[in-house]
Order: structure tokens, then C-alpha cells, then sequence
């Protein structure tokens, strides 16, 4: 079991293909700990609710419900007294808040600019964007990565 732990951000988990993507990196045999919190997981099902993407309260309640179950470990709570410290965009500071408080290693999002250097170092935690962290999974274990993208396509 990998001790690597990755907080997943809402960005992340909106696109379906990527989701299926890095989640399924996160299945027996795990190359990381998927991590996200309850916040991550309402801002996913509000923007897959929305314009852009229109799906049924149904289909994102089903969906939500279908990722905490795979992997019922992975929510964060009680950071929240965490977050006024962040010193990261006011948006994101409940990601990094989250983050700090599992032991996050890596903290996997498109918005890398709202996690600066100095808001993020204090804690030990990288800011990767889901190609970088897909990069690194491959390079920790290529036949493992390309096994499971096997299995997906």
C-alpha cells in the first residue's frame, strides 16, 4: 500500500476522464491515497449540476455517492479551523486547509496559482497539475500505469 497521499482537487475530479483516470490509479494495487474533503466533493457536484457540464442532481448524486464508497477513507474533516490561516487564494485555502491536516503530500489541481510556494512549503506539500501527477505515477511504476490504462480503455 502506498503511503503517497494526494489531495484531489474539485477541478480535478469534474472531468470524467480524468477522474476515471486518477482514481483508478488510486485502486488495488494503489500507486497513491486519494484525499479530498467534503467541500472538494459540493463544488464537484455543483459544477457538474451546472451549464457546462448539465447533469441530473440523479446522476452527480450517484456519482458522489459511487466515489466515497470506492474509497471511503479519502474525506478529510476537521481542518476548518485551519483554514483563516491559509495564506493561499481565499477560494482554495479549504483545499490546502485539508490538505495540511491529512498529511497531504501533493495537492493535485489546474489552479496551481492559487497554492504559492510560500502558502504551500510550510506543510511539506507539492502543487502538481494532474498531467505532472500522472507523469510522476508513471515514472514510479510504468508497467502498473500502463496496466491500468490497459483496463480503462
Amino acid at each position: 500500500m502506498s503511503s503517497y497521499k494526494a489531495m484531489l482537487d474539485a477541478c480535478v475530479l469534474v472531468n470524467a476522464c480524468l477522474r476515471d483516470t486518477v482514481l483508478r490509479l488510486a485502486e488495488e494495487p494503489p500507486l497513491y491515497v486519494p484525499l479530498w474533503s467534503a467541500e472538494i466533493l459540493e463544488e464537484t457536484a455543483r459544477t457538474l449540476k451546472g451549464p457546462n457540464f448539465g447533469l441530473t442532481e440523479t446522476q452527480v448524486d450517484r456519482l458522489i455517492d459511487r466515489i466515497q464508497d470506492a474509497f471511503p477513507e479519502a474525506t478529510v474533516e476537521g481542518y476548518a479551523h485551519l483554514i483563516d490561516a491559509m495564506l493561499n487564494d481565499p477560494g482554495d485555502r479549504h483545499v490546502l486547509a485539508s490538505a495540511a491536516k491529512a498529511g497531504a503530500d501533493a495537492i493535485v489541481t489546474f489552479n496551481v496559482r492559487h497554492f504559492p510556494a510560500c502558502a504551500v512549503d510550510p506543510f511539506g506539500i507539492v502543487v502538481q497539475k494532474p498531467d505532472e501527477f500522472l507523469i510522476h505515477q508513471f515514472h514510479l511504476a510504468p508497467e502498473l500505469v500502463v496496466e491500468k490504462l490497459y483496463q480503462q480503455a
